[in-house]
């Protein structure tokens, strides 16, 4: 437990102080323009802004977490910390799992708080405010083991690595986008309880394929 909180804390220090708060407020300036510029591209009609405005947020949502993928291993790995790491015996599976968790926690809850201005640019009530933050509660932590086991499997790219990961998230991470936005259309809660599903499946496994792409590499 003392490693994990030891881990926690340096990954959280490196991605929310210094030059990581950058990378930080990055998704969240682009999914707040997203929805500064939407109204602009449809017009102001305010039943076209209600209808629509739930999905343009999911779709800002998963722009967004395309950002920061070719910052989460790059360092570590090029600076050997996993080398060092295993070789005091802890797992590359517990490191990538703290390295979810602190991603998460930079990449999530900002976002949920921005749904806030977002949703008085789009104009939406607070019942589909209340949806939409529930489904990018439920949505945003598969979003993030996503971005993960990607950036673990493109570690070693370079130059096209950063665009390949974004061509690799946006299909894997389509379910998450139909059933939460989904959630906005049906009105209930059917969608955010598939998109939690689907969420933690992605978090449970993501350690166990960050962990082997990481060793594969060192090995390869």
């Amino acid at each position: 437990m003392r490693v994990v909180l030891i881990l926690l804390r340096r990954d959280l220090a490196r991605m929310l102080g210094g030059a990581g708060r950058g990378a930080t407020l990055l998704p969240v300036l682009f999914f707040l323009a997203v929805a500064m510029l939407y109204p602009f591209a449809v017009g102001p009609a305010p039943e076209i802004l209600r209808r629509t405005g739930g999905g343009v947020v999911w779709v800002a949502a998963l722009l967004a977490s395309i950002l920061p993928l070719d910052r989460l291993l790059a360092t570590d790995v090029e600076r050997g910390t996993f080398d060092q790491l295993a070789l005091r015996g802890i797992a590359e599976e517990l490191v990538v799992a703290v390295r979810l968790l602190a991603h998460w926690l930079s990449f999530g809850p900002p976002l949920m708080l921005a749904a806030l201005p977002a949703a008085a640019l789009l104009g939406l009530d607070g019942a589909t405010l209340r949806t939409l933050v529930l489904g990018l509660l439920a949505g945003t932590p598969g979003l993030a083991a996503v971005g993960l086991m990607i950036a673990s499997l493109t570690v070693g790219l370079r130059g096209g690595g950063a665009a390949l990961s974004g061509l690799l998230l946006i299909p894997l991470a389509l379910p998450l986008l139909v059933f939460g936005a989904g959630a906005l259309a049906a009105g209930g809660t059917g969608g955010i309880a598939l998109t939690a599903a689907i969420s933690l499946v992605l978090v449970a496994i993501t350690p166990f394929v960050g962990g082997m792409a990481i060793r594969a590499g060192r090995e390869g």
